[in-house]
């Protein structure tokens, strides 16, 4: 591949920038969003329903025990690492309030203190493996996966540039240790998916 010229002493725009600028005029369909993955634009389906109850319960059980000055949202924002040319927008998250204190709409990755994964059919594998090895490397401290086709809840913690060095996990309806820095635990009654009966009413 031919070098990208050098224009008024500004260096080359790298693909992952183009991938972002491409990203922000990407016209996504309604229903989804778009992330890049594996240095790849990848578009998925928003959540079902019932999971914004269970991000809910998720943020209420862990806002308490949040580090000083973080703060925890379900709102759509994209959080950039260029060293793995990813970009991803979690269900939940949490950072120091100043990362938001930006006009851009990229956030820094490592500024991250928690990351929520809510899987569905489409994004259940880079859920497990791609987003877990770019957070552990960016030294995010808490990655919690809510894996809502097997029904079981893994949290990730000790983070390394070899991967995380902790994982627990826990089915539906038990609770589980979050690491530090939240040091609490969480109760994952109420994350299954509604009953027939419960839809019908």
């Amino acid at each position: 591949m031919a070098e990208r010229p050098v224009i008024n002493g500004t260096r080359p725009r790298s693909d992952f920038e183009e991938l972002l600028d491409l990203l922000d005029e990407l016209n996504v369909p309604d229903g989804y969003k778009a992330e890049i993955v594996r240095g790849s634009i990848v578009v998925s389906p928003w959540s079902k329903g019932y999971y914004n109850r269970v991000m809910r319960l998720v943020s209420a059980q862990l806002e308490p025990h949040l580090p000083d000055g973080h703060v925890i949202e379900r709102a759509p924002f994209l959080y950039v690492f260029p060293g793995d040319e990813c970009a991803y927008g979690p269900d939940i998250h949490a950072a120091h309030e100043r990362v938001f204190e930006t006009e851009s709409n990229r956030l820094d990755g490592e500024a991250l203190s928690f990351v929520a994964e809510l899987t569905s059919t489409s994004t259940r594998s880079d859920d497990l493996t791609d987003k877990v090895d770019v957070c552990a490397k960016a030294g995010v401290p808490v990655y919690l996966i809510l894996d809502m086709q097997e029904q079981q809840a893994i949290v990730y913690g000790s983070p390394s540039a070899k991967g995380y060095e902790l994982r627990l996990s826990k089915p539906f309806g038990e609770k589980l240790d979050i690491p530090d820095p939240f040091g609490c635990t969480l109760d994952t009654a109420g994350f299954k998916a509604p009953s027939e009966a419960d839809t019908e009413a």
